[in-house]
């Protein structure tokens, strides 16, 4: 339960504002940070952290990647930042839940396996087997090609940054199944993202704080007192105790994803 309260006081901290790269080309509201260049991020930068405000010491407000405009490059980072916040808030959470031996009361298996009871989290990961491991590549694989795929605008040309598609009529949206933000104004819309930002990079904080302290004791002093189990495994490497190590098939996804967001880029320019 330490992990818990631990979670519990870091969700008080302020998140750290590096430099917040953001789509342009405002054509419409949108529920998005939109800003237009490196002034708009300056002036967004200031609303996720007054204190921080803008800090770009890799200079990646004035990067040019693949030939495309600094404009489309903004796009690209930003969408980049939100969705690896959101991923690393599931991790985050995902880390305590199972570091304190949270499962489903149910089994994992159809044959009554029942889940993992591991002494470090990422362990878990390891000890589910390999068709389950390939079912959460093929949904991430699945939302990253509609992602990329079905979007009206791309977020490289002026779109949405962290949208979901909408999806077909009888099927739920995937972004918000329960349609609660439909009613919102675009201002509310924009606090939330900006939330969600910050959020997010706290998260990305905290996950790379109990992997490095499970690798390296000690690394994170905070970390250290509480007692982050070792790992013995590599955080590299996802399917190196699996029946496919290294690399084979997990490289499919994202190749597929990278082609498809340079096709949807150039065909909706």
């Amino acid at each position: 339960m330490k992990l818990v309260l631990f979670s519990l006081f870091a969700a008080a901290v302020s998140a750290f504002a590096p430099a917040s790269p953001v789509v342009h080309r405002v054509t419409s509201t949108r529920a998005a940070v939109t800003m237009n260049g490196k002034a708009g991020l300056v002036a967004d930068a200031e609303k996720l952290n007054p204190l921080v405000k803008f800090y770009d010491p890799l200079g990646l407000a004035d990067a040019e990647f693949w030939g495309l405009s600094n404009e489309q490059t903004i796009g690209f980072i930003r969408e980049s930042e939100v969705k690896h916040g959101r991923i690393a808030m599931f991790a985050f959470v995902g880390y305590i839940v199972h570091a304190n031996h949270i499962t489903w009361p149910w089994p994992m298996q159809l044959d009554g396996t029942p889940f993992p009871t591991v002494d470090s989290a990422p362990e878990a990961w390891d000890a589910i087997p390999d068709v389950a491991k390939w079912q959460i590549f093929t949904v991430i694989g699945f939302l990253e090609i509609w992602r990329e795929a079905a979007c009206e605008t791309h977020y490289m040309n002026g779109g949405k940054i962290g949208e979901m598609p909408a999806t077909p009529p009888w099927h739920p949206n995937l972004f918000d199944p329960l349609g609660r933000s439909k009613n919102l104004t675009a201002e509310q819309k924009e606090k939330k993202l900006l939330a969600e930002i910050n959020n997010g990079r706290l998260a990305m904080l905290g996950i790379f704080g109990f992997l490095s302290e499970s690798k390296l004791e000690g690394s994170v002093p905070v970390l250290n007192k509480i007692g982050i189990p070792h790992y013995d495994g590599d955080y590299m490497i996802p399917l190196s105790k699996s029946l496919i190590p290294e690399v084979g098939p997990a490289l499919f996804f994202p190749l597929i994803t990278f082609s498809l967001f340079l096709g949807s880029l150039k065909r909706k320019d």
